[in-house]
């Protein structure tokens, strides 16, 4: 176990965690923002709280279409809320993943395999280059989508555990990589198709620019720079603040042993036996990437939609692979699955097709609360959008940036502020995006900022305060890991441990969005930082 905990922890962190800590359990939290949300939605509906859509139109008046609060005590609402509460819950995006995956991960686990694999890639490396290997793994896996939450995460405690450094720093870690450095990449992926699908939307319905195409790839200079900056920040912010306040970890190399009484202790598993079944785990996990790639690479592949780029000019081979990327949380559950079982068969931990049913089971036993939180947060969400609350909130945000008035590059620095702060509240990229780009990106073409530039500046603050906030699908998620290694660890703990990197990610992300508009960088391949609106003057 550690040898610190909140009791002994002093400055502002420490206040932070045993405040935190005080705090009810977070399914009640959210049942709690639930209530405040309905009496929020009468209030607002009665005085007649609303805003004007950006891009709909009111076919009665012909101008802009007005937004007004609903309450959530109308009876329409009242129906969706008790009718709908199967299809809020089992709908939840990140519902799916999770237990995808954990369904493979947890065979992996308890088979043995993680802890052996994880004893074997630490022997005689270095400890002090593991942040910045799971740090970088973590941004990079970006392209993984949500299966870099579910996977990645878990894994950087155990490899943390098995090198004899603190779990809980290499959770740290992998959370502000994946979910801090959302955005950093050195290539444009998935992500990119989907914000620059929303910011082509936004400049079509302005209607200020025709001609104007999205490109993927226009931010890829830009979040090659972020991965390049935040590495060096989370690496560290881990090793010389986390780390040394987690205190000595003293555990051993295991989250404890499973129900079935298998030890998960590397070094119980460094031995010939270990390495026999790492073999046939690697085998097995060969078979899953040649059938992966068999499906990307031979004719008539189902994982890359080649009719996706017919007729659009400047189309990026990610828009091609967005099935193989969509297919990942598959791929890591056989993988997982696969590699553990063969793992288990060759040492013996896995013994017949029941015990490989009984560890998928108990993996389900790990998800239970997890599941709790899901429904409350599912409802919480929904209903936020039902109220209508979160368009009108975000119209009357976007629209006091406007009003500022400073120069432009304070101007992109206000607005990630604004974004990192409106994502502690609503943690989807693309439903933020989707609410801001209508006004956003038309208001910054007027003030000469381009689409690619109003875009980088809206990600950067998207993702450093994913870490912070309760309200993010997958922050539940990460206390069930880190809770797996120490018990008391809660919400406080949680919040206070990723406050740093949070901090230091939205400052330097700042920094960064300014400098880069103030020097003209161009932001990507064909991506020029400014804009010039033609036939504008006068």
């Amino acid at each position: 176990m550690a040898e610190s905990s909140a009791a002994t922890q002093s400055g502002i962190l420490g206040w932070i965690e045993r405040t935190g800590n005080k705090l009810p359990d977070p399914v009640f939290i959210f049942f709690y923002l639930i209530i405040a949300l309905v009496a929020i939605s009468v209030i607002s509906a009665a005085v007649g709280v609303s805003a004007f859509h950006p891009t709909q139109i009111d076919e009665a008046t012909g101008g802009a279409l007005r937004i007004e609060a609903v309450s959530l005590l109308a009876a329409d609402n009242i129906q969706r809320l008790w009718v709908e509460m199967p299809k809020t819950f089992t709908h939840f995006h990140p519902l799916g993943y999770v237990l995808v995956v954990m369904l493979g991960a947890g065979v992996a686990e308890r088979s043995g395999f993680f802890a052996a694999g994880m004893a074997k890639a630490v022997k005689g490396a270095p400890t002090a280059l593991l942040t910045p290997v799971v740090a970088l793994v973590a941004m990079l896996g970006n392209h993984a989508a949500d299966a870099g939450y579910v996977v990645l995460i878990p894994l950087a405690g155990i490899l943390f555990a098995a090198a004899g450094r603190h779990p809980l720093a290499g959770i740290a870690a992998a959370f502000a990589g994946v979910s801090g450095g959302f955005s950093a990449n050195i290539s444009p992926g998935q992500l990119d198709a989907l914000l620059f699908g929303i910011t082509e939307e936004a400049v079509n319905a302005s209607a200020l620019d025709p001609s104007w195409t999205a490109n993927i790839a226009g931010n890829w200079y830009f979040i090659s720079a972020m991965t390049v900056l935040y590495l060096p920040i989370i690496w560290y912010v881990t090793d010389k603040i986390i780390e040394p306040r987690l205190g000595k970890w003293t555990g051993g190399a295991s989250a404890g042993a499973s129900a079935d009484g298998l030890s998960l202790d590397p070094s119980a598993e460094d031995g010939a036996l270990a390495s026999k079944g790492l073999r046939a785990a690697g085998l097995a996990a060969l078979f899953v990437v040649a059938l992966w790639a068999i499906m990307v690479f031979a004719p008539g592949t189902p994982l890359v939609e080649e009719a996706a780029c017919e007729g659009v000019s400047d189309c990026s081979i990610h828009t091609e692979l967005r099935p193989l990327y969509q297919s990942l949380v598959a791929a890591f559950f056989l993988l997982f699955l696969l590699a553990g079982w063969a793992y288990g068969r060759a040492t013996g931990s896995i013994k017949n097709h029941r015990d490989l049913v009984d560890m998928m089971a108990e993996s389900m036993k790990d998800m239970g609360y997890y599941l709790v939180l899901a429904f409350a947060a599912a409802h919480f969400v929904a209903m936020f959008g039902w109220s209508n609350l979160g368009l009108i909130t975000a119209v009357h945000g976007a629209a006091g940036i406007e009003a500022t008035g400073l120069p432009l590059p304070l101007v992109l620095g206000l607005m990630v502020i604004f974004a990192g702060i409106l994502n502690l509240f609503v943690g989807s990229a693309s439903a933020k995006w989707a609410l801001l780009a209508p006004i956003l990106v038309p208001m910054l073409m007027l003030l000469g900022i381009s689409p690619e530039g109003a875009t980088a500046a809206y990600r950067v603050g998207d993702s450093a305060t994913n870490i912070i906030t309760p309200l993010m699908v997958y922050f539940p998620l990460i206390l069930v890991f880190a809770q797996r290694w120490d018990r008391k660890f809660g919400l406080g703990s949680l919040t206070a441990m990723m406050l740093p990197y949070s901090i230091w990610l939205l400052i330097s992300g700042v920094l960064l969005i300014v400098a880069w508009i103030y020097l003209g960088i161009p932001l990507g391949p064909d991506a020029p930082v400014g804009y010039s609106l033609s036939g504008v003057g006068s």
